[in-house]
């Protein structure tokens, strides 16, 4: 289990298990409690879950000592095309006859695909010291 955790992709995945129940917490936090509309509600637990994820995501699966802005940007950026790419494929198996239930769940792994991607091959990819700007 302890090799098991040391892979990023398990830490990434388990970041995402984690932020997802969190994030019900904050639409109960935004929209239940603190009585925001639905609209409202969504963008500010969407947005608290973004920030927090991205720091245990540059530290905690990706090792990074130091937070980054460019990071934080690239991250928000890939959020946001993999909500875009979620609303689409979910719309599309909609519009194919899919329960609107069963397609948000089934459009999550076009939007995870796409995650996983952008983060790991962009964000937080690894680079050769050849490639590394100096400093």
């Amino acid at each position: 289990m302890k090799t098991l955790m040391a892979l990023p992709i398990v830490r990434w995945l388990l970041a995402g298990l984690i932020f997802m129940g969190l994030n019900t917490l904050f639409l109960k936090g935004f929209i239940g409690w603190a009585g925001l509309g639905a609209g409202m509600g969504t963008l500010c637990a969407g947005e608290v879950s973004t920030l927090l994820r991205y720091v245990v995501n540059d530290r905690w699966v990706f090792g990074h000592r130091r937070l980054s802005l460019k990071r934080l940007w690239q991250y928000h950026l890939a959020n946001g095309a993999a909500l875009a790419i979620w609303w689409a494929a979910t719309n599309a198996l909609i519009s194919l006859k899919i329960n609107y239930l069963l397609a948000g769940i089934l459009a999550v792994a076009f939007s995870t695909g796409f995650s996983m991607a952008s983060n790991f091959y962009w964000i937080w990819r690894k680079r050769s010291p050849a490639s590394r700007p100096s400093s």
